[in-house]
């Protein structure tokens, strides 16, 4: 789409993308939401052509839903390929250093003009977002019953936007100045400082002492010096516990130990003892045989007193053998009985030594044992009132931490509320709030010649009410008609201003963009006439627009539906959507090829 010098009109059936270039002119200048149709599906690079004040080119490139904008010092009307010359943000924020503003702002010599920001005073810099929307109408804008003069019915805006104005038709910048807060901010402020006061005082109540943190600070460097002295004996005497429990311990499973071997030989003793006696049994009875035999004449010749042969009867050598046979035989078990208890008697004399050594070594750990428990009890004794004091010295310094930490809260608190408080008393003066009476006269008279030159009915005594900051016409507000008076409205006031800067040197971006400025408007309905709905305006409004638009001094570019008269036909660039009859489709081609529609240029 290649726009003319002076007027370019684009007309024709509805859906075939007029609004869609009104869109995309807002958002190649710093618009945040790209506009959507199906249409634009699969095209990667929006161009806009602008025209510096030196007369030099410079295209805008961004791709939809993109927050970069690529700056090319060239003319280009197709795909680009080529590095650009430069690369800036679209979105401009106070913090900004690279954005479409600044650039273009530089570029137009206005990035030193400065608009209020608020009630008190505060100014920033002149933003682009604070011409564009002043320039560029699309057509849901253009007919809502929004002030012309405001971005948006945010009511942190209006101070700026009538700052704006001002600075538009003044030509006067703001002074660079921060006087405070506006009032709104003021009452914030109050509120929160009611709310700081009684967070202080909830605190203050929390407050277990009425020293000051002097003595605070006092009163914890003695306790500390306290806790000092007592953990250091209190680790005396629990090291002493502590061997005393661990030598206890010790002692304990040694004394065990040894009761349980004292028991062990106490039984082998008993054991060996009882069987000493055995031996010792056997041994008499061995002597009682002995003797026996003897007495008995087990060891005389004669009738054999074994078998009761008389001598006659025996062997030769009987007595002999048997008694002999006898008489080895006791003798033999006599020694080895004997032999036994020879071996029996050194293991139960060693046994009974060990079994004296376990009993003193027993005597020994009871006596140590004893001692460990005294030990035990006294140093407990020694600890119990040492810990008692010393979770009170404990309990005593939280006490005092958390005194000292509500102190230093309160006293954030308090700096707090005083900073509050001097941004609450608001600066000392306070620049100029409206536009002087012989100016916006001046810009009255400008706005009604327009009117009147469209010739448009009922919007007599038409003038901006910068205390309302809306256009009265007619003895009413613009917000109180209808959309059709109140777009025609909107379409004189931003003609009107773009002329009035123009023409007085004001700064402005030099073009508007009007989408459906006139459509919906229709002249009064007379008594013979049905009531109805909005219709189409009639001709004669329309040839008077047209007509007056063929000399604005500025750039203008009309979306519209309906065909302008035949006069404007051969004076200004006409672009004609047919939809789908013959012509040109609309704006986006009827069969795109991928290789022709990637990018959209402006």
């Amino acid at each position: 789409m290649d726009f003319g010098p002076a007027l370019t009109v684009i007309y024709g059936a509805s859906d075939t993308g007029k609004s869609f270039i009104a869109e995309s002119i807002e958002y190649m200048l710093g618009g945040s939401q790209a506009p959507e149709v199906p249409e634009a599906d699969g095209y990667s690079q929006i161009l806009l052509g602008l025209q510096l004040p030196d007369g030099s080119p410079l295209t805008l490139l961004r791709a939809p839903h993109s927050g970069t904008i690529h700056l090319y010092r060239s003319d280009h009307r197709s795909v680009v390929t080529t590095p650009a010359d430069t690369q800036v943000t679209a979105a401009h924020t106070a913090r900004s250093k690279n954005s479409l503003s600044l650039f273009l702002m530089n570029e137009l010599a206005l990035a030193d003009l400065r608009i209020r920001n608020n009630e008190a005073g505060a100014s920033r810099s002149l933003a682009l977002r604070d011409l564009v929307h002043l320039s560029v109408i699309p057509e849901t804008q253009m007919v809502a019953p929004l002030s012309p003069v405001l971005p948006s019915a945010a009511a942190s805006g209006k101070t700026a936007a009538a700052s704006v104005i001002r600075l538009l038709l003044t030509g006067e910048s703001d002074p660079d100045m921060d006087t405070g807060l506006n009032a709104g901010q003021r009452r914030v402020n109050k509120g929160k400082i009611t709310l700081l006061d009684q967070i202080i005082l909830d605190l203050q109540s929390k407050l277990t002492t009425n020293e000051n943190v002097r003595d605070l600070r006092d009163r914890q460097v003695r306790l500390q010096a306290s806790i000092d002295e007592h953990s250091t004996t209190l680790r005396v005497i629990t090291d002493r516990h502590l061997t005393a429990v661990t030598t206890r311990m010790k002692a304990a499973e040694e004394l065990a130990t040894v009761e349980s071997r004292l028991g062990e030989t106490g039984d082998l003793v008993s054991r060996f003892r009882l069987l000493e006696d055995q031996y010792r049994s056997d041994l008499a009875r061995l002597e009682m045989v002995t003797e026996a035999g003897s007495l008995l004449g087990y060891f005389r010749v004669g009738t054999c007193v074994f078998c009761g042969a008389e001598p006659q009867h025996q062997h030769p050598g009987h007595s002999e053998h048997e008694t002999t046979q006898l008489h080895l035989a006791v003798q033999n078990e006599t020694a080895k009985t004997t032999s036994l208890l020879a071996d029996l008697l050194p293991t139960i004399e060693d046994l009974l030594g060990q079994f004296e050594t376990l009993t003193q070594r027993r005597a020994s750990l009871l006596h140590d044992t004893a001692r460990m428990d005294q030990e035990i009890a006294a140093t407990q004794d020694q600890l119990a009132p040492m810990r008692a004091r010393m979770e009170e010295h404990l309990h005593a310094r939280s006490e005092i931490e958390r005194n000292l930490e509500l102190h230093e809260r309160i006293d954030e608190l308090e700096q707090r509320r005083s900073r509050l408080d001097g941004e609450t008393m608001g600066g000392a003066q306070r620049p100029a709030d409206y536009v002087p009476n012989r100016i916006l006269t001046s810009f009255d008279e400008a706005l009604r010649r327009t009117l009147e030159a469209w010739k448009v009915p009922s919007v007599e005594f038409a003038e901006y009410d910068q205390y309302a900051m809306d256009i009265r016409a007619g003895g009413r507000a613009r917000s109180s008609r209808g959309k059709g008076v109140r777009s025609v409205l909107h379409s004189a006031f931003t003609t009107a201003l773009a002329q009035f800067c123009l023409e007085n040197g004001r700064p402005h971006p030099g073009f508007i963009v009007l989408d459906s400025p006139v459509v919906t408007y229709r002249d009064p309905i007379m008594d013979d006439e049905p009531v109805g709905e909005d219709v189409d305006m009639t001709s004669h409004v329309v040839d008077h627009f047209y007509g007056d638009m063929l000399d604005f001094p500025g750039q203008a570019v009309i979306i519209e539906n309906g065909d302008p008269p035949l006069n404007v036909l051969s004076e200004a660039r006409i672009y004609r959507f047919t939809g789908t009859g013959p012509g040109r489709n609309g704006f986006f081609p009827a069969a795109p090829q991928e290789t022709e529609t990637d990018t959209l240029s402006l």
